[in-house]
């Protein structure tokens, strides 16, 4: 178990950049839905906001801190477990979000709210987080990992092609549509197979050492959507945008962590696999959480 702390994941630098770039067309498809709107009518409804960003960038880091004291997990996973949680929502998040018949316009808004501000917080949640636990401190330790670089290249993953789908959007609002329609679901589906690919050419380690994540994944998950939940049921949010909290929150962008993982960690095994674990898990728990309330709603109507 402990030679997981020392095994890496092959991604060579060609592949690294060719998923950087797949990674910012996802997010450019994503801000071609956007506009200034989206977030003129969050703040309308600062409720809204307010719980939203608690929820993934204080609440989830926290408890995520707090299961790693409580489960002591290798400190490569217990790294993995900390990045996830400090990325932002994933753009699957506003299609699960509909089909679980939630607040759909919420979704997206909070989706290009908290892209903005990931760029910050997630560098900022990673370091914080990684640091405090001694464990996972000795490998930021032994990374000389430089936060600069961190919010450098979330900028250029994140802000920079938001930015520009937003102006495009802004600009070309007709065209930007049409892009988007065709855009989104190719960039999604060529940065799965990027994912997937490397996955394939590290089988061997990956069917070795997922039984150690496996059941850490899964938790961590539940936590996230429960939490997203259970602070949205606190706030007296109604049930609708409960369900919208809730994936918002457990519905996180691994991708964006593996990026950060192979580009400064090297593919660090124990992160590596958390990662790509979480992000294979999450895509099966939304849809069985979004058919699910889809079928109560309807149930509810129906009634």
């Amino acid at each position: 178990m402990q030679q997981l702390d020392k095994v890496t994941i092959n991604f060579n630098n060609e592949s690294l950049w060719v998923l950087n770039i797949a990674l910012a067309i996802v997010m450019f498809g994503v801000a071609l839905n956007i506009t200034t709107n989206d977030f003129k009518s969050l703040l309308k409804q600062p409720k809204l906001v307010l719980v939203g960003i608690l929820s993934q960038f204080v609440v989830l880091p926290l408890a995520t801190y707090t299961l790693v004291l409580i489960i002591k997990p290798q400190p490569s996973i217990a790294l993995g477990m900390i990045m996830v949680a400090a990325c932002p929502g994933g753009n699957i998040s506003n299609f699960m979000t509909h089909l679980a018949k939630g607040n759909t316009a919420l979704s997206v808004s909070l989706t290009a709210f908290a892209t903005f501000i990931a760029i910050i917080m997630t560098p900022f949640n990673f370091e914080f987080y990684g640091n405090l636990y001694e464990p996972t401190a000795q490998i930021l330790r032994t990374v000389e990992l430089d936060a600069f670089e961190l919010v450098k290249v979330v900028l250029l993953i994140l802000g920079i092609p938001l930015v520009l789908g937003m102006l495009v959007r802004w600009k070309f609002p007709e065209q930007a549509l049409t892009i988007a329609k065709y855009l989104k679901p190719f960039s999604i589906v060529f940065f799965v197979a990027l994912v997937i690919i490397a996955l394939a050419n590290n089988i061997e380690v990956f069917n070795s050492y997922v039984k150690h994540v496996l059941w850490i994944g899964i938790t961590h998950n539940i936590i996230a959507i429960a939490l997203g939940f259970g602070l949205a049921t606190v706030f007296g949010l109604s049930f609708v945008n409960r369900k919208t909290i809730a994936i918002e929150t457990g519905i996180q962008n691994s991708g964006l962590g593996l990026l950060l993982i192979f580009t400064f960690f090297n593919g660090l095994g124990g992160m590596a696999i958390l990662a790509a674990f979480w992000g294979i898990w999450h895509i099966v728990s939304g849809l069985l959480l979004a058919l699910f309330w889809s079928r109560k709603s309807s149930k509810i109507v129906l009634d």
